[in-house]
This record gives structure tokens, sequence and C-alpha cells, in this order.
């Protein structure tokens, strides 16, 4: 399997703002007092626009989809956690924590991937999951290494053990579970989504290690990442709170490498990690500051990687 696609699915906000829903466990989000609801969302937007733009100058098909006025959905500039694609045609529909965030689940996201010529084969629907309270938001708490058939998860009220397994078994992908924690008012508490942690691309990892309080933990996952060869790169925790691990590596034109981030994530990295990364990627980066304050998300959690055959 392919770890890396040249097709993304995007969602244009057009209300976005600081879900209070997502907030209890996400602590990476701020009230932005300044600014008024209007203005966040129309800051929002040029900051989305310029990052597609950007995306398809280094040749990425970027489907864009224009979120809509009602239902309320104030998160919907995230679909990596309500969906992912896959090779074989199969989409997976993941239960989500937050309530206003189930109402994210489009069907008409699905014929505009149609109509662009992919093919879905059959739908996973593990969302029925919520009525039992138990949550696995796609590809933020799962981080897939496709090509060595690895699922790295973070376990938090978001990510439930159980169920992750099952996709696992399902996709026939090995788990790698672990807990990661951020320090929040000097108490550690779960980090809410795996990707904001950790990243992996085809040659290389980015990971947050010293998030993984449990030392066997913690030399487990490397373990694992360095049996299949990946060149590790190590974040700080500081540099976590500026998005660093929220990235993800695509191709563009004649399937050169791209590793995409925000620019706060990017101007985090030492000269160092830079080089490190260069080594195997060119690192295109833009401004996210809004989304990344209201969101408490960044750029990985903006692409919904479309795997699916084409007609």
């Amino acid at each position: 399997m392919n770890q890396t696609t040249n097709s993304i699915l995007m969602i244009r906000p057009v209300a976005f703002r600081m879900n209070e829903q997502t907030a209890v466990n996400n602590y990476y989000q701020k009230v932005l007092d300044n600014l008024t609801p209007t203005s966040v969302n129309a800051k929002a937007q040029e900051e989305f626009d310029t990052f597609v733009q950007k995306l398809r100058m280094i040749g990425l098909n970027v489907v864009v989809v224009e979120d809509t006025l009602s239902p309320d959905t104030p998160d919907s500039i995230f679909p990596n956690n309500w969906i992912s694609f896959h090779e074989n045609g199969d989409v997976v529909l993941y239960p989500m924590f937050a309530e206003n965030r189930r109402l994210e689940r489009r069907e008409d996201v699905l014929e505009r991937l149609e109509d662009e010529g992919f093919v879905i084969n059959e739908i996973m629907d593990y969302t029925s999951a919520e009525e039992d309270e138990v949550f696995l938001e796609g590809t933020g708490s799962i981080v897939l290494d496709r090509a060595n058939g690895k699922a790295y998860c973070a376990l938090s009220p978001r990510a439930d053990e159980e169920l992750f397994i099952e996709f696992c078994e399902d996709f026939e992908f090995t788990p790698v579970i672990f807990e990661a924690f951020q320090t929040v008012n000097g108490e550690r508490k779960h980090i809410y989504h795996t990707n904001v942690i950790m990243c992996v691309g085809e040659t290389f990892a980015v990971i947050c290690a010293d998030c993984i309080d449990d030392k066997k933990e913690r030399k487990m996952v490397l373990d694992s990442l360095k049996g299949d060869e990946k060149e590790i790169v190590l974040i700080t925790e500081d540099q976590v709170n500026n998005f660093a691990g929220n990235m993800l590596e695509v191709k563009g034109t004649d399937d050169r490498r791209y590793l995409i981030m925000s620019a706060s994530a990017h101007q985090s990295l030492t000269k160092k990690q830079i080089a490190q990364l260069e080594e195997h990627v060119t690192i295109v980066s833009s401004s996210l500051d809004t989304i990344e304050a209201c969101g408490g998300g960044s750029a990985r959690c903006m692409m919904a990687e479309v795997f699916l055959p084409k007609e």
C-alpha cells in the first residue's frame, strides 16, 4: 500500500469558531477575545484559501467542498476526524466525541468525490458506537503507516482501545497502542489526538517521545518505527504546542515528496530538525494562526487523504 497520496479532501468553513464542545479535552483551543465571530471566520477562510492555493501550486489535487451554514458545524474544517478513504475503495465513517461534530458527516461529500472520478466500493460505518459513548476520531486518533500495515493510537477520551483494535482487524493493520500526555496547569492530561504528537512519512517519522510518559511504551513505539527503518525526528512538548507534530507527507507533481505543516510548526523547528526532514521531503508551510488558536488543530487535521481508486 502507498503511504502518501496526491489527492486530498478539504472542507471550506462558513461559520468557523472555537467549538465549546471540543474544548473540554482539547487544551490547544483558545478564545480570541479581540475578534468577533464574523472576523474569526473571515480570517479562517483567508488562511484556508491561501493554504489550498499553496497545495495546488505543488501539484496536489485538492477537492474543496464548501461547508453549509446549517447544521451548525464549527469544526467542519477538520474532516480527517470523521472520514478516511482507502486504496481498496473503502470509506470509513468514525464515531465523534462532540455531538455537534457528528453533524459534519455528509453524504454529498461522497457524491462529490464520485463526481471527481473516485470509486467508492464499500462504506464501513463505526458511528453506532456513539450510542455507547465510544469514540475513535479517524486519522486524528489513528496515525497510519499504510506501507508497513501498522496503526498507531494514543488512547484518550476520543480514542477507544477496543474499537481501535476492531478497526485494525477489519483493515488488517497491526495496532501500536500507547498513552500520550501533555502538561495542563501542572497536571499530566491525555493528548486528545495521536496526530498532534506524531507524523509517519515514507522514510521518516516525527514524534514527541516526551509525551509518552511510560518508558516501556515509549521504547515500544520508537522500536516499531526504527524496525521499519524510519529516520526518527524527535520534537519537544513545546514544539507540539506549536503543532509541529501535526504534519502530513503528500505527493506533488512528478511524485515529488512534500511535508505540509503550518507556519507556526515550521518556525518552531530547529535548523537541525529542518535539515533532517529536508533529507526526505520539501517543506511547505502556510499561516494557520486563527484556525490553530480557535480550532485547536492544524494543517494535518484539515486534510483528509483520498487513496480511493480512480475510474
